[in-house]
């Protein structure tokens, strides 16, 4: 019998108990242990690769995925679809630009969702992930590339096209490569995709740089897989693979006895994806024509977000003699 493909995370979660390079995270001082330069693959015609040893949180992935595919940068479509997984990043940007305010994050989302004037300035993430993909800038004034498009164009035009490529990896905004004021203050980790047509299948390859394997990877697994799928359809063909190449994947301290337990259950069949409505353009995709089918996971395990990456405060050195 063929080995359920969920075993490839499991063994390299496994693979990095047992062999990861101990680290500290600069900006935060978290330990983690890591590899580097790991690949895993998965068939969606065998299903969509939602976790089952764990229960992974499908309406974060359905509608982040929406968030990116729409261009959208604002927190505010996330907290009102009660999505919470970018909470962090926006609320420590307002921390850093407001070194006094007593407001809480609970309390700062409450303004997100309440106030539009309050979301307006404080809900943006520009850069992010969506931005890159439908509205990436250029030193045009007011000129801006959607890549997501083009992909979709450039697959029509050519089927046998070798540079179907959407990436969020600009150096213009990132660390101290950026100016101070350009710098953004959340990491981008799913650095980029490509997409290939292989006869009637479509197939993606992600490389992501930096890999949160026990919260982060799970949830990437399973909206990298979903948007072959969206794109397959669009593009009037069957899903291929989803391949997931790896820079740095991790496992933090923090996280050790959760994947350990997570090690200890066995996996279960893989759920369906159906698509139900018209589905032939970019603009056609929303979340409620996407259904999930026959998911039983095992229970879900929590642990904290780790918020690490992106540009960094420089740590004062001490006065003290």
């Amino acid at each position: 019998m063929k080995r359920h493909p969920e075993y490839q995370y499991l063994d390299l979660a496994q693979e990095i108990l047992d062999h990861g390079e101990r680290k500290v995270d600069r900006g935060t001082d978290i330990v983690l242990y890591s590899l580097f330069g790991r690949q895993t693959r998965y068939d969606l015609s065998l299903g969509i690769p939602l976790l089952t040893t764990k229960r992974v949180y499908w309406r974060g992935v359905l509608h982040e995925l929406y968030w990116f595919f729409s261009g959208q940068t604002n927190i505010k479509y996330l907290v009102d679809n009660n999505v919470h997984i970018w909470d962090d990043y926006p609320y420590k940007i307002y921390k850093l630009k407001n070194p006094k305010t007593k407001l809480t994050k609970d309390d700062f989302i409450e303004n997100i969702a309440t106030d539009k004037k309050f979301a307006k300035k404080w809900g943006e993430l520009p850069r992010i992930y969506g931005e890159m993909w439908r509205k990436w800038p250029t030193r045009k004034r007011g000129r801006i590339i959607d890549q997501l498009k083009w992909v979709v164009d450039e697959l029509r035009e050519d089927p046998d096209a070798k540079n179907a490529i959407v990436t969020s990896w600009n150096p213009e905004y990132l660390y101290k490569m950026a100016e101070p004021e350009d710098a953004s203050r959340f990491p981008i980790c799913h650095s980029f995709y490509q997409v290939s047509r292989r006869g009637d299948r479509l197939s993606l390859q992600l490389y992501q740089r930096s890999s949160d394997m026990f919260l982060g990877v799970p949830f990437n697994i399973a909206s990298y897989a979903l948007l072959t799928i969206i794109l397959a359809k669009i593009l009037g063909l069957k899903p291929g693979e989803f391949v997931h190449t790896f820079g740095d994947v991790h496992i933090y301290e923090n996280h050790i006895e959760q994947i350990k337990e997570q090690l200890s259950r066995k996996p279960r069949p893989f759920p369906k994806v159906r698509i139900v409505g018209k589905m032939d353009e970019l603009s056609d995709f929303t979340p409620d024509k996407i259904i999930l089918e026959n998911y039983n996971p095992h229970p879900p395990i929590k642990a904290e977000l780790t918020v690490a990456g992106g540009l960094y405060e420089e740590k004062k050195k001490s006065t003290k003699n």
